[in-house]
């Protein structure tokens, strides 16, 4: 990826934001994983360093410590058995370790990164990945979402100095975790969509170029819909450009706005009752794919009202705490008190209907168009496809909103009403 180039088009960008981003390289092409130790001494990597992954991943990574030991780095190791969640004990375990190292490589995908991604901003380590499969979009970020007393919360985290991924890797990737990261970039119809619409509601910062960058990245992953399941270099390459592109975006834009909208917020509202109840969670990509299609749905439906009625905020306290329960209830609050909904005026969402419809209509694709294209990509498309059971789900569409202190569209709700009913 040319970063150069990229900052380049960015200058002097109208939204009046300067943009720029810590990542010096991204490296994504076939066979480097033989050239990684050169590229990182090439870019300035400090040579002590924590080598951290899962055994999953460090197998898929084979070749990786061989060409690092020859660049003269000194590798210490720690390996995980099976990273599924980024926990905040593993980041307090990781930054316990790495006193002696100057600099942390994670090897692997979303939550090998997200640990050592918090650890290298805690301990200020440099930071590099060395992606495994094109899984989840967080790979350029520079938050973490991290799971600490059954509530997962987005920090402020490092963003990598230096990204490889080598596309002989990811191409022989599980397909599963190939059709997840391709449901994380379908996700970002939605996120698109409620960025806009905040911006027309509350004048929340919104860059079009930065939209663009990753509506660019969405177009090429989507038009590679049937080939993401193959051993096929040019499908992986582009499924890990536009995750890269995403992760870019967020640090660019200084917020997760660009990637991620009521469609994550709900993905992680499931995960969050899910843990609370002592059950095993689904890939991040697949959860996020699915919750897309009933997120599109939802708004490509509202949509088809030509105007609304607003009014204050109806939320009903007890009910939403009592979806939530136990810590969760407590965090939940945390995010609401205030909650976004207090400086909205409603006149304003019924005045600028029109102007949201318009957003829906222009950013969310048809709701079956999105579902084969998750179909045809081997992705996840409903929710028994992630072991959500309908009262899950119920819980989830209507609560999801207050997991998180933003103005999305979903936590609208509570204010609008049709001709026909309330919504």
């Amino acid at each position: 990826m040319d970063l150069n180039k990229l900052l380049f088009s960015l200058k002097d960008c109208k939204c009046g934001k300067e943009h720029s981003f810590r990542l010096k390289s991204a490296v994504i092409a076939e066979g480097i994983t033989a050239e990684a130790g050169s590229i990182l001494k090439e870019s300035g990597f400090p040579q002590r360093m924590l080598l951290t992954a899962d055994e999953n991943t460090i197998k898929a990574a084979s070749g990786l410590k061989e060409s690092l030991l020859a660049a003269g780095f000194e590798i210490q190791e720690h390996i995980f058995a099976n990273l599924t969640e980024a926990r905040a004990e593993d980041v307090l375990l990781i930054r316990s370790i790495c006193g002696g190292a100057d600099s942390i490589i994670a090897v692997g995908t979303g939550s090998v990164c997200d640990v050592c991604r918090l650890a290298a901003y805690e301990e200020n380590k440099a930071f590099a990945i060395y992606a495994t499969a094109p899984s989840m979009d967080g790979f350029a970020s520079d938050t973490a979402p991290i799971i600490e007393n059954g509530f997962k919360l987005t920090r402020q985290a490092k963003q990598p100095d230096v990204i490889l991924a080598d596309t002989l890797v990811l191409a022989a990737s599980p397909g599963e975790l190939k059709a997840a990261g391709f449901g994380d970039m379908a996700a970002k119809y939605t996120a698109l969509a409620d960025w806009r619409i905040a911006n027309l509601i509350t004048g929340e910062y919104y860059c079009p170029k930065i939209a663009q960058l990753v509506e660019q990245g969405l177009n090429k992953v989507m038009s590679m819909a049937d080939r993401v399941r193959e051993n096929d270099t040019e499908a992986a390459e582009s499924i890990m450009e536009g995750l890269v592109m995403s992760g870019l975006a967020m640090s660019l834009a200084g917020s997760s706005r660009p990637a991620s909208g009521a469609e994550h917020v709900l993905s992680h509202f499931w995960e969050c009752k899910k843990l609370q109840a002592g059950e095993q969670t689904e890939l991040h990509g697949k959860k996020t794919g699915v919750a897309s299609v009933l997120i599109t749905k939802l708004y490509r439906d509202l949509a088809a009202a030509p105007s609304v009625t607003a009014y204050a905020d109806m939320t009903d306290w007890d009910s939403v705490r009592k979806a939530y329960g136990g810590e969760l209830a407590v965090e939940m609050m945390k995010m609401n008190s205030p909650t976004v909904t207090d400086d909205i005026d409603p006149a304003v969402i019924s005045e600028r209907w029109p102007r949201i419809r318009r957003v829906i209509f222009d950013t969310l694709p048809e709701t079956d168009a999105l579902r084969d294209s998750l179909l045809r990509a081997g992705a996840a498309t409903k929710p028994c496809d992630i072991n959500v059971d309908s009262e899950l789900l119920k819980l989830g569409m209507k609560y999801h909103p207050y997991m998180r202190h933003r103005v999305l569209l979903t936590r609208l709700l509570p204010m609008i009403k049709t001709e026909d009913e309330d919504i």
